[in-house]
């Protein structure tokens, strides 16, 4: 059993560059610009036709396949731009959580349900280590572009894990990253591929079940599902 788990521990520090136990940062400072942003400018720049998961959200939700009246936590909600389309999915009878490390955003996104009346999200502010979702609360876990902003991923996914009711869905939407093939703004930006991102998800209790190849070019999409 020693052996076992001295083995994971090297596969992680060694496959993504994790050190053990996870008390660093794997990206120092990739936050910075989300500790007191300035909302109008995101939104200018998240909810464009030329952002793929923005030109795609309705066929992204529609592949989530959201179960009227569930809950369903979207982490790394930034503008809100997919906590809404998921409010209007679930229903009265349902909820959102929206997640976020920046204040700004959440008091935005309150600010929005709140004119288009959507009285059923909740806002939660997380910490680098931390998602703060209650445990055993929701029944999917949404994360788009923002795994590859997760300074302690391990942490960050166990913090989820529990929150997850027992068979809850994670999906994870992320930039494609190929030396070669990949923008340079995405080498340099994206600290890893998928391949590294699914061994880190897949070390915190989580099985991946599917693989959405039809509907982004830039970024895959994920589905995991709570595994244990």
């Amino acid at each position: 059993m020693k052996w076992r788990a001295l083995g994971l521990l090297l596969v992680l520090s060694g496959s993504s560059g994790l050190v053990i136990g996870q008390e660093k940062s794997v990206k120092p400072g990739i936050n910075d610009s989300f500790r007191d942003p300035k909302v109008d400018e995101f939104v200018e720049r998240f909810e464009v036709e030329s952002r793929e998961v923005y030109a795609k959200r309705n066929e992204i939700v529609e592949a989530l396949q959201i179960a009227p009246g569930s809950t369903i936590a979207d982490v790394g909600a930034g503008t809100g731009l997919f906590t809404q389309l998921f409010a209007k999915a679930v229903g009265e009878k349902g909820s959102v959580i929206a997640v976020d490390i920046a204040q700004n955003f959440l008091d935005h996104i309150a600010a929005s349900c709140k004119e288009k009346k959507l009285n059923n999200v909740v806002g939660i502010l997380c910490t680098s280590e931390d998602s703060k979702i209650p445990e055993n609360s929701v029944d999917a876990v949404y994360i788009c572009d923002t795994y590859h902003h997760f300074e302690f991923p391990l942490k960050t996914m166990r913090s989820i894990h529990k929150a997850m009711k027992p068979g809850a869905k994670l999906f994870v939407i992320d930039f494609i990253r190929i030396e070669g093939k990949s923008s340079d703004w995405t080498l340099n930006h994206v600290r890893a591929g998928q391949d590294v991102f699914e061994k880190e998800i897949l070390s915190c209790g989580f099985q991946k079940i599917r693989e959405h190849s039809d509907i982004l070019k830039e970024n895959y999409f994920l589905v995991f599902e709570k595994s244990k």
